[in-house]
């Protein structure tokens, strides 16, 4: 039989958490974000939760072109724009908007044939300092693109560094009001914080596009702050193993490499078959919590490339086949946020999901 770990992922979740996006900025329409293969879940897994998004945004032509080949003929977006003149050739095929971040792109863009005229995201650095035009340079960027033939419309667009902190957005806001005054064209501001913390409250972040991106994989924009159950956000991915072999530690006795933890008490421990090779973070310290058959336990010691080792002393019906969930949903209803994960490994829920590993098998739940 194949080793006992998977990984499922839930459309319906990501179909509930873009309907909390939209009902956060309701006046506003919905960028679904499917960059880095749909945040690891497989633009070809989620496609189906897809159906309530006014567009889907990604990063590169590859992706574009799944995405038309799987039926969608709303509005597709590149979000780093072209990087090269004859990509310009794929958007007008496929009909993809693109973003334009520096002059370059302008320059292939006035240099391109095409019978099409294409939609333009402008993007302008408010305060990010990685892509767009400063705002002092912002409008002599719009007025080139407006004067193309090739730009049939043109979208504002900037990106919020702090929409998740105690620094704010009122500094970027500031900035890109100023600077596109009296410019006609659609607004996209809000990635996930700004939707759940500032949309509500603010037509301005609102804007005409919404982009929330790490809240529709559920995934908490400002944990610890606020968790998945505040924002009503569900999994969209879980990632489970099964218990392969049990071992009784006596006191005093270790596990694991380095001997790293030392049992106090007698203990039950199960070792799960799943490692940092198939993605779990082995940097985890012990105390990191696990789900076995639906109930809080934690890992003991190192993680290693194919195994995990976690405390049953609590759980004594629990053995060998016994479920454990290492993010997402367990069973019974049981949720351990892959919030917990990420923060026990001092990083965020994007990148777990990011690297889950080829070699789990994954599904799409049924």
């Amino acid at each position: 039989m194949p080793r006992p770990i998977e990984a499922l992922i839930h459309p319906d979740a990501l179909a509930h958490n873009l309907a909390r996006a939209r009902a956060a900025a309701p006046d506003a329409k919905v960028w679904a974000v499917v960059k880095a293969n749909a945040y690891g879940h497989g633009i070809e897994r989620v496609y189906a939760g897809l159906a309530g998004a006014d567009g889907i945004a990604l990063l590169d032509l590859a992706e574009a072109e799944r995405v038309r080949a799987l039926g969608w003929r709303g509005p597709v977006l590149l979000l780093e724009g072209c990087f090269e003149a004859r990509d310009l050739e794929l958007c007008s095929r496929l009909n993809l908007w693109h973003t334009v971040h520096h002059d370059a792109q302008i320059d292939m863009l006035a240099a391109h044939k095409t019978h099409a005229p294409h939609h333009v995201f402008l993007k302008m650095n408010s305060g990010m300092n990685r892509l767009g035009y400063a705002p002092a340079a912002y409008r002599s960027a719009w007025l080139r693109l407006s004067g193309l033939t090739q730009v049939e419309d043109i979208t504002l667009m900037t990106h919020l560094s702090d929409a998740d902190g105690a620094r704010g957005i009122a500094h970027q806001l500031e900035a890109f009001d100023a600077a596109t005054e009296n410019l006609p064209g659609d607004r996209s501001l809000a990635n996930s914080a700004a939707v759940l913390r500032h949309a509500p409250h603010d037509p301005r972040v609102r804007g005409d596009w919404i982009r929330p991106g790490i809240m529709s994989y559920g995934s908490s924009p400002d944990y610890p702050e606020h968790d998945i159950a505040h924002w009503d956000l569900r999994p969209t991915m879980t990632l489970r193993a099964r218990i392969i072999a049990i071992q009784a530690l006596a006191t005093g006795a270790s596990v694991g490499y380095g001997s790293s933890y030392v049992a106090e008490r007698p203990m039950r421990i199960g070792v799960v078959a799943c490692g940092y090779a198939d993605g779990y973070p082995r940097v985890v310290p012990s105390g990191t919590p696990v789900l076995i058959d639906g109930m809080r336990s934690a890992i003991v010691g190192r993680v290693s490339m194919d195994m995990i080792t976690v405390d049953l002393t609590p759980l004594p019906a629990a053995g060998i086949g016994s479920e454990v969930t290492l993010w997402g949903n367990g069973p019974n209803g049981s949720v351990l946020a892959i919030d917990e994960i990420a923060r026990a490994a001092g990083t965020v829920g994007y990148e777990l999901m990011c690297a889950l590993a080829p070699r789990v098998p994954t599904h799409v739940a049924s």
